[in-house]
């Protein structure tokens, strides 16, 4: 999806934004944002980022031109996307993702580059140091692996007989790793056992969760990822044919369907990334700014989800919920 169609889905959320093309102006700042998803769940995510440049005094068409592109999960598409963007010699890109953000670090080391919603920007190389990137690239983690066990207690408390998970996750990234290996070592304590299920493979995760859910007392936990994101109406699917009881990363998939979610509040991340975006476009340098972790969690629960699997939610989490779907 290119930039007129994408900005005309998200117009309610961006009004003052304008939907036609219009031409490079003098003394018009360049701004590439590329995303690897154009669901509308992505488009709301994006909507903050471009409302916060414009209160920061970025307006496009006046004094910065945005060039917006969606690759609709495609990965050449969101390739071809991400070469073209940085041959444009834009100011500054915003990769909204690890795929889209990995493109642009292979693709320019001078080019600036501001990342939000990346799992683990040091272990995939985007940055040399947190506290100081030092190259072309900052911005914004999902969060930290620590984060990976709270899921885990969480589900524990939520299916107080559990004692076997299955945990959905990408075992090319190091992100997918990570957060695995940290949910193994929390696992022993809480008295339970860990079941991997390669994401990469819809018919592998079909098959394997159908074998794990033959026996009872089970769990899934499905962790952060580009293909988490992309399957995660068949992953919801999943884990509610086989009424397993199940935690998510990510808000959509509970307003989704799924059972439960814990993770960042995004919009506060990505109205921060338009700060950093503010900061290059007035001369400081990405390799400057720190790269940040979240400071919000969010706890969402689902009750008819919840009913639909047969549990009863323990009025201690109902109490610690951010947000309850009835």
């Amino acid at each position: 999806m290119r930039r007129r169609d994408f900005l005309k889905v998200i117009g309610g959320a961006a009004a003052t934004w304008p939907v036609a093309a219009h031409a490079q102006q003098p003394n018009q700042r360049r701004v590439g944002i590329l995303t690897a998803l154009d669901d509308a769940e992505t488009k709301i995510r994006i909507a903050p980022l471009l409302q916060e440049l414009e209160r920061l005094g970025w307006v496009d068409g006046r004094n910065i031109r945005i060039d917006l592109r969606a690759a609709g999960g495609d990965t050449d598409t969101l390739r071809k996307y991400g070469q073209e963007m940085i041959a444009s010699t834009p100011d500054v890109v915003v990769g909204f993702g690890t795929g889209p953000t990995d493109y642009f670090v292979r693709a320019t080391r001078t080019v600036p580059i501001v990342f939000t919603i990346v799992t683990d920007p040091l272990g995939a190389g985007f940055v040399n140091n947190l506290a100081r990137p030092g190259a072309n690239a900052t911005g914004f983690m999902l969060f930290e692996y620590s984060l990976s066990g709270k899921w885990l207690e969480l589900l524990k408390q939520l299916a107080p007989d559990l004692k076997r998970v299955a945990v959905v996750r990408d075992p090319i990234l190091g992100s997918g790793i990570g957060q695995f290996a940290v949910i193994q070592a929390v696992a022993p304590s809480l008295g339970l056992e860990i079941t991997a299920v390669n994401v990469r493979d819809r018919n592998e995760m079909t098959q394997t969760i159908a074998a794990f859910a033959g026996s009872p007392n089970g769990g899934l936990i499905v962790t952060a990822g580009p293909l988490s994101a992309v399957n995660r109406e068949f992953i919801v699917g999943l884990a509610d044919r086989h009424k397993l009881p199940a935690i998510y990363f990510e808000r959509f998939f509970a307003t989704g369907g799924g059972l439960i979610s814990y993770g960042p509040n995004f919009d506060d991340q990505v109205r921060e990334a338009a700060h950093y975006v503010d900061r290059v476009l007035k001369g400081e340098k990405p390799g400057n700014l720190p790269v940040q972790t979240p400071t919000k969690y969010q706890l969402v629960i689902n009750l008819k989800a919840a009913k639909a699997a047969g549990l009863v939610v323990p009025r201690p989490l109902l109490e610690r919920a951010d947000e309850i779907i009835e």
